[in-house]
């Protein structure tokens, strides 16, 4: 991090085109951090950085803190940003490869994945076509689902695939909760609700009782 004279040029540099003369002094950088001179000359003398006033300027101004701080430019920050995906994390909800589970709610926080995690899941996907994709996790709860999906693990779920199919793992809301599972459609419209684990019996629900939402594209045992 840049010391305390170095962040004031900086300022300065910034607010000297707004001067007729070019010219500006501690007195002007004060003024325009709001901070009154008797105080932003201790400030000075002591090292003490306005971080609370600096981060307001930078605010409006529509300036990267980062190259205030840390000589970090807004390319730097746009081509590290890009190595990210941002992922909606459910971390209090579990879809049961066992019994019944919770809903999804309002609970969640965002979070970034490496994209090269993400676009293994879905193979040869180009960037622009990975931006548009609306990615959200959640854990596994039970044994029904393994080997394939381990109990406690987080999966990743692609909202936009919810139709019924035989091809991958999906996120169902059920009466009794959520599950994991795979779906076949029967002949006469129920759906079949299908583990892993031969332990457990396949279960066949009424259309109107079934709501994809959304297909597993990938899973890792923890975050």
């Amino acid at each position: 991090m840049n010391n305390f004279n170095e962040i004031i040029e900086k300022v300065k540099d910034i607010i000297s085109s707004e001067s007729e003369s070019g010219k500006v002094f501690d007195k002007d950088v004060a003024s325009e951090l709001g901070i009154s001179q008797a105080t932003f000359a201790t400030m000075k003398k002591r090292g003490a950085i306005p971080y609370k006033e600096l981060m307001e300027f930078c605010a409006r101004r529509k300036i990267s803190i980062n190259w205030i701080f840390f000589d970090q430019s807004a390319g730097m920050l746009v081509e590290e940003t890009e190595k990210f995906f941002q992922v909606k994390y459910f971390s209090n909800v579990r879809a049961s490869a066992g019994g019944g589970s919770e809903c999804f709610g309002e609970d969640y926080k965002d979070i970034t994945v490496d994209k090269i995690l993400i676009k293994n899941f879905y193979g040869n996907i180009c960037d622009e076509e990975l931006s548009r994709k609306k990615i959200e996790a959640i854990h596994v709860d039970g044994e029904s689902m393994e080997p394939t999906l381990k109990n406690g693990s987080i999966v990743f779920i692609d909202r936009e695939k919810n139709s019924i199919s035989r091809d991958g793992i999906f996120v169902v809301s059920t009466p009794g909760g959520l599950f994991i599972k795979r779906l076949n459609r029967k002949v006469d419209g129920s759906i079949e609700l299908i583990s892993d684990n031969q332990l457990y019996s396949t279960e066949v629900m009424a259309p109107d009782e079934v709501r994809v939402v959304g297909k597993v594209v990938g899973g890792v045992d923890r975050l």
